[in-house]
């Protein structure tokens, strides 16, 4: 119970709740109301990097959600440019985080981070669809251990501004690992192919938990 109400947070978020705590106390010396403001946006950064545990399936036969949020998209594209992948064909699926989400990102089924390619660019609202193609962003390529290939995009937002990347090439994760995470709203795509979707558009889903295909 104090766990759910009191999660642990990401240490991203050290920094950005002691400037918040500071802040309030400063502004509750000249303003109980501007005080009392400062309060809530405390509170509501300590719950933005709030990094709860989840429970994964623990089955590679399936493919987990690798953000909390809502799916905003499901289709059929070509793999990103950046890892050589535009002449092959995935299937797509986004998940938008808004800033109430959690915004630790998950990977989708165990194997092992063959290559990471990070591109500079704009920053988008993330529920666009040309924030694929233009915002700054993260690729993940995973090699799964049925040696499938899966694809995982990190894309900030209109008011993210900075990607944080925890893994390394070459490390082998279990399903559910947290591989990073994304500040202040962003989007989430993943690209795999050979595998029936579950996900409905519009769903509200969870990472590390959610299931978004099986095989």
């Amino acid at each position: 119970m104090f766990n759910t109400i009191f999660p642990k947070i990401h240490k991203e978020g050290y920094k950005f709740l002691a400037i918040s705590i500071l802040a309030t106390f400063i502004i509750l010396f000249f303003s109980k109301f501007l005080g009392l403001v400062f309060i809530l946006i405390t509170v509501w950064v300590y719950y933005f990097f709030r990094d709860p545990e989840r429970h994964c399936i623990n089955d590679d036969s399936y493919l987990v959600s690798p953000a909390d949020g809502l799916i905003t998209d499901i289709s059929e594209k070509s793999g990103p440019e950046e890892l050589r992948l535009e002449n092959t064909t995935f299937t797509k699926i986004s998940v938008f985080m808004n800033v109430f989400n959690c915004h630790v990102n998950r990977v989708p089924s165990s194997g092992k981070i063959e290559e990471i390619y990070y591109k500079p660019g704009k920053f988008l609202n993330a529920s666009l669809d040309k924030a694929s193609e233009e915002n700054e962003r993260n690729y993940f390529k995973v090699k799964l251990n049925n040696d499938e290939d899966i694809i995982i995009v990190q894309i900030a937002g209109l008011i993210a501004r900075r990607i944080v990347c925890e893994v390394e090439q070459g490390q082998e994760l279990k399903q559910g690992d947290r591989i990073g995470m994304i500040r202040f709203g962003s989007r989430v795509d993943i690209y795999f192919k050979n595998k029936k979707v579950l996900a409905k558009l519009g769903q509200n889903v969870v990472a590390g938990e959610s299931l978004l295909a099986s095989e």
